[in-house]
């Protein structure tokens, strides 16, 4: 979310009347590749660009063609294949030996359709929401989207009813299956292909409780464009000149967190007072919440202590709640000063929300970002 936030911000400055411009989407990845489906960057003619669809190999190539589709207003896609050491055809040797789609489409701030305009409703996001984005099919097929929030249709410019009923129905999906993929549709015209994609909120991180370590957690959220809550019962903690990027100070006393706070899955909660009495109580509330990850800073005993006193109330954890609590918090590289701290918990909320482990990718048997392993499959059946 933060890159495509970074895209409609420099979208924004654009002079139309002396630039053209266009927008790179990676929509499939076949094998191995640097950015994962959903990576994007805007181009504009002058040669400079806007977030990114690999390590900077593929930026200069699809500059040059982006220049074509500003000329032409009309979207492609361009295949880059490095899954053969013999194949050179676009002169980049990627070194990631996989087959990369990248959608091509003109931005026009005249043009309705204007893949801008659908992707600045996004940037507010509370809920999860479904884009679908065809890139490939008959003429006047490629650029056109569907987008989907709470599993109803707020968007869509697909002009063939049969390919819009099935996208629609595998976008519904989506919210299930969690998984962004390409998809084939095998009509009597042709082949339609579309990247079916789940777009999800920003993350959200409470920090509760406002002391000096507390600093570079909110700092480093900030970087990532996490949205971040710093709230405390002593108003000596909070003071905006410690935390400067923090989207929200809140002086709450620990009875009205429920009432003051959005919490939803999509938020990560810290509890960092130091204060044992304080956190236990917030953690009260927010075992009632839908917060997927609950870190709570300091030793295994001051959690144990909780849990019995929790017991005494007739409080039992789900397996739910041991699985969302992390105490002590972070992920163990030995971290001992507040700046390391944070990058422990950071990484912690993100395999957290992310389904990952946090353990050393040399050790990881899986690929490291997601595949498209039915077009993979399809790939290795026709080279049999």
């Amino acid at each position: 979310m933060k890159e495509l936030r970074a895209i409609c911000d420099a979208y924004r400055k654009i002079d139309f009347t002396k630039q053209k411009a266009a927008i790179a989407t990676v929509v499939r990845v076949i094998g191995s590749a640097y950015r994962s489906p959903g990576a994007r960057m805007l181009i504009t003619d002058d040669g400079r660009w806007v977030g990114s669809i690999s390590g900077g190999c593929l930026e200069g190539d699809a500059l040059r063609k982006a220049r074509g589709v500003m000329n032409d207003k009309k979207a492609i896609t361009v295949t880059y294949d490095t899954s053969e050491e013999e194949n050179k055809t676009f002169a980049i040797n990627l070194g990631c030996n996989g087959i990369i789609d990248v959608l091509l489409e003109p931005v026009d701030p005249e043009d309705k359709s204007n893949p801008i305009f659908l992707f600045e409703t996004l940037l507010d996001l509370e809920e999860d929401a479904a884009l679908a984005t065809c890139f490939r099919g008959k003429d006047g097929m490629p650029g056109k989207k569907m987008l989907m929030k709470n599993k109803a249709v707020v968007f869509q410019d697909f002009n063939d009813n049969n390919i819009r009923r099935r996208v629609e129905s595998d976008l519904s999906g989506l919210f299930e299956t969690r998984t962004s993929r390409a998809e084939t549709y095998y009509m009597e015209d042709g082949i339609t292909e579309v990247f079916i994609e789940l777009i999800q909120p920003p993350t959200s991180l409470i920090i509760f409780g406002g002391g000096f370590d507390a600093r570079p957690l909110s700092q480093m959220a900030k970087n990532l464009g996490w949205s971040v809550t710093v709230t405390d019962e002593c108003v000596a903690h909070i003071v905006p000149v410690f935390f400067p990027d923090a989207d929200n100070l809140s002086l709450c006393q620990r009875q009205f967190v429920e009432h003051n706070f959005k919490i939803t899955a999509n938020t990560a909660c810290v509890l960092m007072s130091h204060n044992y009495d304080y956190d236990r109580d917030v953690l009260k509330t927010l075992l009632k919440t839908e917060a997927r990850y609950i870190g709570i800073l300091g030793p295994r005993k001051r959690f144990d202590k909780m849990q019995k006193e929790f017991a005494n109330q007739n409080i039992l954890l789900s397996d739910n709640d041991w699985d969302r609590i992390h105490a002590p918090i972070g992920i163990d590289i030995g971290a001992e000063a507040p700046d390391e701290i944070a990058i422990a918990i950071i990484a912690e909320i993100m395999g957290k929300l992310t389904n990952r482990e946090a353990g050393f990718l040399k050790y990881r048997k899986a690929p490291i970002h997601l595949r498209d392993t039915t077009s993979e499959q399809v790939l290795k059946e026709a080279k049999i």
